[in-house]
């Protein structure tokens, strides 16, 4: 007897498992915070999926069916959202330029951390 391929049931299962796999954390990433600072990454996600089927007879005339199902995936991130007391800045990321623009960032950041933690120690 030849198994029954069922194409549609093979589809909702990729689909399923895809839905499981992006949830809010997947685009939106988990925030990190350094002091007073805190970094939410943003990621963007784009899928294809490919499918097909078909049945037929070989050269003895024995039937025979087959389906396949394919799917790829791409995820990068997007941008990163600053946010630091009141000022919140979104820095997108493009090829090099936002990824440059974050790490010029960081040694700044660091000495604004160092400014602040100093002050309010002064103060007590």
């Amino acid at each position: 007897m030849i198994p029954k391929f069922d194409l549609n049931e093979n589809i909702s299962t990729i689909l399923e498992k895809l839905e499981k796999f992006l949830t809010s954390k997947t685009v939106v990433g988990e925030p990190i915070e350094i002091g007073d600072t805190k970094l939410i990454p943003f990621i963007s996600t784009s899928f294809g999926l490919g499918t097909g089927g078909g049945g037929g007879k070989d050269e003895k005339g024995n039937d025979g069916t087959g389906s396949g199902v394919g799917l790829g995936a791409k995820i990068t991130p997007a941008a990163v959202l600053v946010i630091r007391k009141e000022d919140v800045q979104l820095i997108p990321i493009k090829k090099n330029s936002g990824i440059e623009k974050l790490v010029e960032m960081v040694p700044d950041i660091l000495v604004k951390l160092d400014k602040g933690k100093k002050e309010k120690e002064e103060k007590f």
